[in-house]
Order: C-alpha cells, then structure tokens, then sequence
C-alpha cells in the first residue's frame, strides 16, 4: 500500500518526506493509524511555527534590562499593603460576582507528573496528607467552599464552572478520576473539560521526530494553548450562554490556590481590570522565576534568563528589589478578553523553545532514549497575552499563604511532595492558632469544606490542643462518610 498522494506532496513541499521512511514495513492497520495522524497536522503551518521558533531564540538570547520597568504603584496592590476596610470591600464585591453567577474557573491541567516519577496527572497525585485529599479534590472543595461563602455573605445562591483544560495524556485519565469521585460533589454540568493543542517536536535542524515507525512525537502547546483551545473548543460561547463575565485561571500543582479567590476577583473587578496576575515578592534576587513588569510600555513577564543579575539585584532607595513581582501562574481574565486574545491575537503570541531529551527512532528504526538534548518542544505561555491587556493589574499575596507549587520527585527536596504537604499543614496551623487553638503536632489538617481561609474556626478550635494527626472536617463530611470531626 502505497502512501495517500496528497500526504506524500505535502510532506515533500514541506521537507519532511523522512516521516515515511518505515511506511512498507508498517501494518496496513499502522498505515491507516498514521495516516489519520497526519491529516491532523499542518506541516506548513508547524513549520512556520518552528521557523518563528527559531527566531525567539535569538530574541531570548537578548537581555531586556535597558527595557524594563516595575509595575506602577496604580497597577499595583498588596494584601498587606491596604487597609482591612479596603480587603472587605474587595471581598465582598468578589462573592457578590459569585452568587451572580458570573464567575468561572479555568484549571490548566494538562502536565502529566513526570518530574514527579508518575505518569498520571498532576492532580491525581497521593499528597500524603491526613486526609488523603489529592490536588483535584482539594480545589473542588475550595470551589464549593467559596461558593457557601457567597451565599452566606449575599443569601444568594451561585455556582462556579469548573473548566478543566487537559492535554492528550491527561484527558481520560482526569475525566474517570473526576467521574470515579463523582465530581468530588460538583454538579456533574458545572465540570466541563477541554483538550489543549499539540504541536510537534523538532531537531534543531527542523525535522519532525518520529517518536515510532507510525507515529509523530507530539508535545502539548504550553499553557499559552488555552486561547487556541478555548477557540477550538467553543468553551467561551459556553461562558457567555451562563452568562460569565471574570475567570480565574490558575495552575493545578499549587496546592496553597485560593480558587475562585473573592479577594483577587473583587480587586479585578473593582479596578475595572481585563487582565490581571497574581504575584508573590521573590524569595532572593536571583530566583529562578519570571517577574511581571513593564517592556516597551506593555505588560508581560521577564523570565530570570532574560535578565543580567545586576538587574535582578536592583534595589530602590528603601532596599526593596525593583524587580521583585514574581509569577505564580495565577490569573484573572475578563471573558471579553479573553475572546479578544483567542480570535484576534492568538497567532501573535510568543514562542518559547524548550530543549529537550525526545525519544526517537533511528535509521533502522530502532527506539533510542537519549541521554542529552536531541530536539526542541515549542510552546505558548498563558502570560503572554499580557500586552494586549487595556487595564492590567497585580495583586501581591503573602508566599506562605498562597504559593507551593508541587513539581518535582521527593529527591529535589524542593518544590516537592514533602514541601507541599509541609507548607499546607503549616497554614493550617496558623489559622488554628489564630482562631485560638494551639497545634503540637505537624499533621493536623483542615478539610477545604469546613474553611476556605481559616474563616469561622473558633467554635472548633478555640482553647483545644491538637497534638496528634488530626483533619477536620465539615458538618457535611461527618454525616456523609460516618467520620468523625476531628479524625
């Protein structure tokens, strides 16, 4: 069997006649498999894409000091920088925009847990915790519980969509999770999951990879692929039809997020805000994030490589850092922004060049691991739509309340299961104390259903020692699961 024409011409004018190479050795079942897998790709387009690729290498390569600004003060806000007369007012504007109805969640969740050691979602990873609550179940939680919050502030009740954006290797595996755990007590029509794009891998050179004898190596289009996906997928129509107006997007490793955060969304909102970036103050002036800033009069984050350290290490006439707003990868969108990007400037978005070690196969069509970098991931940053924003804001928040993302195996001591959990538990001591408990013990737990944010403890905690491994729970989880309070 010979290949279909058009496939052959195409791969031909667009120099990537070698993904051929094995067709006559392959199974008619394995021709008609891969041949439905390259009609699904655009290899004109792909290869513009890795043509501007190319080119934003150069671009990284330039350092931006001479460009950049902080953030002005009238952009800018802290939590611990306003009055709590000002934190209420923003809070309180935020659960009203809940009970209406007119607030949404994004997750993006397409990364599997590779730097975890895992090959299932990220959400899905067993944290270890007392209650044995993984990342999803924690956030749906928070979501419900934000939801109580609302009614009781406004007697209104409202929902929350949970939007979940996967990838290919994650999409099945969080649907049944999800639908397993009966949606962690969402309803089942407010949980709506989307796919993210692929794009392919390439050699340095501009050659497609061939990951099999019958198969392209595809990797998921960054989390920048959530406006082309969003598209593609008709989910902003879906926002508009129930009638959505602000969305909270946010990353699925934090295991510190406030979902749906009042606070942030009534700041967003109270400033008349499209955009907006949740930010933590780095940790030291060198630490490997990116900062949001101001280049060329426009928003955007300046990774810690596009940076000298004599940059990073300024300081203003107070000895703060003036680079120092650090992306957490948590973010508000207006919906009419978000359709702006998605239909208007979506192929305008930045690409960033990921060198990396691809499986491939070799000329005799051997399955080769290899041991350095043989090629190149593209992809899309969500952020870079930062300069499209007509009223951008950020939002600074306190690290060890709201940022520990969970990304690496147990051995990196760093950003790990171990300080995941770690860094939970300590908030959750906090709020205990500061509802008048006293905790003794690194294990005791608050269920997200009986405190969004450490609010109406008292009764619970006040004058109790806990001084064993203990979760509390809600009202809701003791009758429900026969458990006990305190367990």
């Amino acid at each position: 069997m010979q290949p279909p024409d058009k496939i052959r011409k195409v791969l031909s004018d667009c120099n990537q006649s070698h993904l051929l190479q094995f067709w006559d050795t392959l199974t008619t079942e394995d021709q008609n498999s891969f041949v439905k897998q390259l009609n699904t790709i655009d290899f004109q387009k792909v290869n513009d894409i890795f043509n501007k690729a190319e080119n934003s290498l150069t671009e990284c390569a330039k350092k931006l000091d001479t460009y950049m600004k902080p953030v002005p003060p009238d952009q800018f806000e802290s939590e611990k920088g306003v009055s709590e007369t000002t934190l209420n007012e923003y809070r309180t504007r935020g659960l009203r925009e809940i009970s209406d109805n007119r607030v949404a969640v994004v997750l993006l969740a397409g990364g599997q847990g590779t730097r975890l050691g895992v090959t299932y979602p990220k959400g899905m990873y067993p944290l270890g915790l007392p209650s044995g609550k993984t990342l999803f179940q924690i956030q749906a939680e928070r979501i419900r519980s934000v939801v109580r919050l609302a009614k009781e502030n406004t007697g209104r009740s409202g929902r929350i969509c949970w939007y979940i954006m996967t990838s290919q290797a994650t999409h099945s595996a969080t649907e049944n999770y999800l639908k397993e755990n009966k949606y962690f007590g969402l309803n089942e029509e407010d949980v709506v999951l989307f796919q993210q794009g692929l794009l392919p891998c390439f050699t340095l050179k501009g050659k497609i990879i061939l990951e099999r004898k019958d198969s392209v190596a595809l990797a998921p289009d960054g989390n920048g692929g959530i406006y082309l996906a969003l598209k593609e997928n008709k989910i902003i129509e879906d926002m508009e039809k129930r009638g959505i107006k602000y969305v909270h997007v946010h990353s699925v490793d934090n295991i510190l997020v406030k979902v749906a955060d009042p606070v942030f969304i009534g700041y967003c909102v109270s400033k008349g805000a499209d955009c907006g970036a949740k930010v933590v103050k780095k940790a030291y002036p060198t630490e490997p994030v990116g900062v949001v800033c101001q280049v060329h009069g426009h928003f955007q984050v300046v990774e810690y490589s596009e940076v000298t350290e004599s940059t990073a290490n300024l300081r203003d006439a107070e000895g703060n850092l003036v680079f120092d707003a650090g992306s957490i990868c948590n973010h508000f969108f207006a919906t009419d922004f978000l359709r702006t990007v998605s239909e208007r400037h979506e192929d305008k978005l930045k690409l960033h060049v990921a060198k990396k070690r691809i499986p491939y196969v070799d000329a005799n069509g051997e399955k080769v691991q290899p041991s350095a970098p043989n090629g190149i991931k593209i992809e899309k940053f969500i952020f870079d739509a930062f300069p499209f924003s007509r009223n951008f804001v950020t939002w600074e928040v306190p690290r060890h309340t709201e940022f520990s993302p969970l990304k690496n195996f147990e051995d990196v001591k760093k950003d790990c299961p171990s300080t995941a959990r770690r860094d939970l538990l300590g908030l959750h001591k906090i709020y205990i104390e500061e509802a008048g408990g006293e905790v003794t013990c690194d294990e005791v737990e608050i269920s997200p259903l009986l405190s969004y944010a450490g609010e109406k403890l008292e009764q619970r905690v006040r004058g109790k020692v806990f001084d064993t491994r203990t979760v509390l729970y809600s009202e809701e989880e003791v009758v429900s699961n026969g458990l006990c309070g305190s367990q």
